[in-house]
């Protein structure tokens, strides 16, 4: 339940265990500089990329969809009145900080439901909550992160999974959640592209665990030199393929990367994917 500010919807919490700083971030152009440097990503990058890849997987929130004000900071004080408490708006940015650098300390890659029913529970008490209902209101918390109709997809995803599906590559996602991805893939009528997915509740480790990745890569029966790893985390999605000889690329949608990795394309909408994938191709 990390911050971000969302173009469309305002602020949101986040169920994931990384902060990302929330810094405006210009439009970037296709093959996108690795260092944030203005230059192009080496065109040898790009062109590898595109003859060894045969599938693609991607991060789920915060790549593919978004939250909406259920998680803003009205959406904190709803919950929070339904449980007896009373809450303040204004502070709801900086309870999703704190929380959030509670969450980042915790360095066990193991599945815990406890660790954000935690973060939950944290982000109302930073908001001046307290009470014998702040339990129960940070499990509903938790619990409502998993249903679908709370999210919206970005537009970019639709397009992009249809023209990535239709070269022939094989899509999944690897995504740090309780959410069902068999419902999530059927909620946004995602079935068509999606072969394979493996969520962090079902396997029991979360990203950037590598077993996490292996388990993706035997779903789709690719190497890990053929698959490419899309998400907005860099420890998470783009360090955690990493390691496992995938390739990656960051999608920085909202906010400037802190740091930069060497050879990893940064892009800023899914339209610029298909260019480091699909030999001939242009944004979708």
């Amino acid at each position: 339940m990390r911050s971000r500010v969302h173009p469309a919807t305002g602020s949101a919490g986040r169920l994931v265990s990384e902060v990302a700083p929330c810094r405006s971030m210009p439009c970037s152009r296709r093959r996108r500089d690795v260092r944030g440097t203005g230059q192009d990503a080496p065109r040898g990058v790009v062109i590898f990329m595109k003859r060894t890849t045969k599938a693609v997987f991607f991060d789920v929130d915060y790549t593919l969809i978004y939250p909406g004000p259920t998680f803003a900071a009205a959406g904190y004080r709803s919950f929070s009145e339904r449980h007896g408490l009373s809450v303040d708006t204004a502070r709801f940015d900086a309870a999703v900080a704190a929380a959030s650098r509670e969450l980042e300390s915790d360095e066990d890659a193991s599945y815990r439901r406890e660790l954000y029913v935690r973060y939950a529970r944290r982000v109302i008490e930073e908001m001046g909550g307290s009470g014998s209902g702040i339990d129960a209101c940070a499990q509903e918390i938790y619990e409502e992160w998993a249903v679908c109709r709370h999210f919206s997809l970005y537009d970019d995803v639709k397009p992009v999974l249809r023209q990535l599906h239709g070269s022939g590559l094989r899509l999944g996602l690897i995504s740090n959640t309780h959410r069902c991805l068999t419902s999530f893939r059927d909620h946004f009528e995602l079935e068509t592209f999606i072969a394979g997915a493996v969520s962090s509740s079902d396997h029991g480790f979360m990203k950037p665990h590598p077993s996490i990745f292996e388990a993706a890569l035997r779903e789709l029966d690719v190497a890990a030199e053929e698959a490419l790893m899309v998400g907005d985390s860099i420890s998470h999605d783009v360090e955690g393929a990493r390691r496992l000889g995938m390739r990656a690329v960051l999608l920085a949608r909202s906010a400037q990367p802190a740091q930069w990795v060497e050879d990893v394309p940064v892009i800023t909408s899914l339209r610029e994917l298909p260019a480091f994938v699909v030999e001939g191709a242009t944004e979708a």
